[in-house]
């Protein structure tokens, strides 16, 4: 044989072995919410080009997910039709509304599912069955393997929630989108928004414009912890306009997320008398910044005759929404005309926390309306503001969800109880047999710090409450019977933002306890263990920085 021949047959050998398929990457279950019933098969599904995308009209929103998922700034394009192999959505009446089943064979993945929520499940576990590299757009492979398995799968709880404050700080639309994103990645199907507050309205309500001119605004903060060392004399707020509420509200109605909107009444109203003073019962006693920690330019504002103020510090405060008059009740009403016409949620929060009684101990209207009435002390006159409320919204179409708070003095007929001062108030509304969602705070406040080395942690309102913590909550307590336990609606985590002023803080007080929330509303106790749970999560890690999102890691801290 000729040098030619042989150096001919080398190049030749050298060509068929780089042509040669590498071995596909396959990538392991990892997922979080940790799926009811998963079982492991031989062999992988390539996902490449050749792959057809199949739907039905019904699925066309959780299709076009998955395809703008898998495509975006990658080498893979799926195709519509005459596919080899075929990722198909499939109608099954059979399953429940929000559950799914997920078959993934070497030739299709099929995801069947009798309801566009449960199609869209399936395809958030699909997405974390690829590699992290998808979720920022630098997957280069013209190919994939996908591990074959089945999942069959349902939530736990119909309501799996996260809950924000933008009053005592104010977060962009862009950021309020982003925290949505990480909700549905983690099949959670409620954003509770909390919208109004002492320190700050901030929702647009159009005849009302000095909610947004006045009521948005804050000359001022504290600094420190409450009751503070100084004020930072630097006006702070915002509002969404209604334009912003509905494009919030259309993304997350894409994303299986429901909104539900907090307008606070009777308490924390010192936003809402600023600009509108009639709502007090006392409209010409000036408000009181505690401690002496008013803003500069609000001693210049009071001197000048401008008596009320939003709020600069934190805290529970007198001056509440009068009772006793039906102008304040002809207020509200409006507001909520307008929030009803936003929001398509069944529910409206209207909070019902935190409601000093002391001004309507001694403002005559209150105690005139009370004597009216015929109502004992002023906690009945709380429960008659609640339930006035909620029969308005009643005839609208809509419930109510209250604080625990609502409780006292009577509740109102149909309203749901947000349990957060531990779990009496949940013991109380289901012995009624009313439906409640558990955020009992040493549990599910994700204002708290997560490490007992607190010098090292970003600022924090108190508590301690770990991941672990979190995780080993069961929103059914040992202590109600089975039928009180069917009134358990589900749990949500709650992010108080008095101490969290920027979005990477947000995100680090909620990552990973949010991945503990999301186990805690899908995953049944029994299939539950925090060990797994913990490499899940440290495997999490790797995806949350593909997608830029700042998350604490305390995994390998130890707590006696």
């Amino acid at each position: 044989m000729t040098f030619e021949k042989c150096f001919l047959l080398m190049l030749l050998s050298l060509a068929l072995f780089q042509c040669k398929d590498e071995p596909l990457q396959v990538v392991e279950p990892q997922i979080i919410p940790k799926p009811q019933e998963q079982t492991i098969l031989e062999g992988q599904f390539v996902l490449d080009s050749k792959v057809g995308l199949q739907f039905e009209d019904a699925f066309q929103v959780s299709a076009d997910f998955l395809r703008g998922f898998v495509e975006s700034d990658t080498l893979i394009q799926l195709k519509s039709e005459n596919a080899k192999r075929t990722i198909a959505f499939i109608k099954d009446e059979t399953i429940k509304p929000e559950g799914y089943h997920l078959n993934i064979s070497e030739n299709s993945i099929e995801i069947k599912a009798s309801s566009d929520a449960g199609t869209f499940y399936a395809v958030q576990s699909l997405r974390q069955l690829l590699p992290v590299s998808f979720e920022n757009g630098t997957f280069q492979e013209p190919k994939v393997a996908i591990q074959c398995l089945t999942i069959q799968d349902e939530p736990r709880f119909a309501y799996r929630g996260m809950h924000l404050d933008v009053c005592r700080h104010m977060f962009s639309v862009e950021f309020v989108k982003k925290y949505i994103d990480a909700l549905a990645m983690l099949k959670m199907n409620t954003f509770h928004w909390h919208l109004t507050d002492d320190q700050g309205w901030r929702i647009e309500i159009k005849r009302y414009p000095k909610l947004q001119s006045l009521a948005a605004y804050r000359n001022g903060t504290i600094v420190g912890h409450h009751p503070g060392t100084a004020n930072d004399n630097q006006k702070h707020g915002g509002f969404y306009t209604q334009d912003e509420v509905k494009e919030v509200v259309s993304y997350a109605a894409k994303k299986q997320v429901t909104i539900i909107p907090e307008i606070e009444m009777p308490g924390h109203a010192s936003a809402a008398i600023a600009a509108y003073p009639f709502l007090s019962c006392f409209p010409n006693k000036p408000t009181e910044i505690p401690n002496g920690m008013a803003s500069q330019a609000s001693v210049v504002q009071q001197e000048a005759g401008q008596i009320k103020l939003v709020q600069e510090t934190w805290g529970v405060f007198d001056d509440i929404f009068c009772a006793g008059k039906d102008s304040t009740f002809v207020f509200l009403e409006n507001v909520l005309d307008e929030v009803v016409g936003l929001f398509p949620s069944k529910y409206i929060h209207i909070g019902g926390d935190e409601a000093p009684k002391k001004h309507w101990e001694q403002c005559p209207n209150c105690q005139k309306r009370m004597k009216e009435l015929g109502l004992k002390n002023e906690h009945e006159l709380q429960s008659y503001f609640v339930t006035r409320i909620e029969k308005y919204l009643n005839a609208k179409g809509k419930q109510i969800i209250g604080w625990d708070e609502i409780l006292e003095g009577g509740l109102a007929p149909n309203a749901t109880v947000m349990s957060w001062r531990g779990e009496s108030g949940a013991m109380e509304a289901t012995e009624q047999q009313h439906q409640v969602i558990l955020t009992p705070n040493d549990f599910c406040y994700f204002d708290h710090y997560q490490s007992k080395d607190t010098d090292k942690e970003p600022l924090a309102i108190g508590g301690f409450t770990p991941l672990e913590e979190v995780y080993n909550y069961n929103p059914v307590s040992k202590e109600m019977s089975k039928e009180q336990a069917n009134y358990v609606l589900g749990a949500q985590g709650n992010v108080w933002t008095e101490y969290i002023t920027t979005p990477e803080h947000v995100e680090y007080m909620v990552f990973p306890r949010i991945f503990a929330m999301s186990e805690i509303d899908w995953t049944l106790t029994e299939k539950k263990n925090y060990q797994d749970f913990k490499g899940r999560t440290e495997n999490f890690f790797k995806r949350l920085k593909a997608m830029n999102v700042n998350y604490a890691n305390h995994l390998t801290e130890k707590y006696d």
